[in-house]
């Protein structure tokens, strides 16, 4: 009986042991992930982060099967924060190009070879027909959704659409400068 009660009191401490270094480690794990936090430069506020996308640019002209569009002498104080070029699941090459605007909105230039429908329901959710616009000498088709607008013209076998929150003064100023 001395012999089973010897275990129980080995088994009680080895359990403390355990725990104890449990939550030691638990301590350091916080103490290590609050220094990076403090340490470690992080976003506050409406900082955003500028991308290049000059060489996505570049490599996306290469690879679309139509012509990908960026822009050209756009001022300095639109931002571009988000890039990329893929083919979709369907395997339509997509061409996306953000900005933060200078009023501080969104807008992207949206490139796809998938009918131009599905390039408007992809990028103008809701979108309904708003009248026409002329930017820099070609007719370009209006569209308001439920959360983004946009402006639509045919580029050889793609649609471009310039979509976001910003104006359809803003949205101009971003179709005017794509080259």
């Amino acid at each position: 009986m001395g012999h089973h009660v010897g275990m129980a009191g080995k088994s009680s401490t080895r359990g403390r042991q355990t725990v104890r270094d449990m939550i030691l480690s638990m301590l350091a794990v916080v103490g290590v992930a609050a220094g990076a936090y403090v340490f470690i430069p992080h976003a506050t506020g409406n900082t955003v982060r500028a991308v290049d996308y000059s060489s996505a640019l570049a490599s996306a002209k290469r690879a679309a099967p139509y012509p990908v569009l960026g822009p050209d002498g756009l001022a300095g104080d639109w931002k571009a924060t988000s890039v990329q070029y893929q083919k979709d699941q369907k395997g339509y090459a997509v061409w996306h190009l953000g900005f933060v605007t200078p009023s501080g909105q969104y807008a992207a230039v949206e490139q796809s070879n998938a009918g131009r429908d599905d390039v408007l329901a992809t990028t103008v959710p809701g979108a309904q027909a708003d009248g026409d616009a002329s930017v820099a000498g070609k007719d370009w088709k209006r569209y308001q959704g439920s959360h983004y607008r946009g402006l639509a013209v045919p580029t050889g076998t793609a649609t471009t659409v310039v979509t976001g929150t910003a104006s359809y003064q803003e949205l101009a100023q971003l179709a005017q400068a794509l080259k």
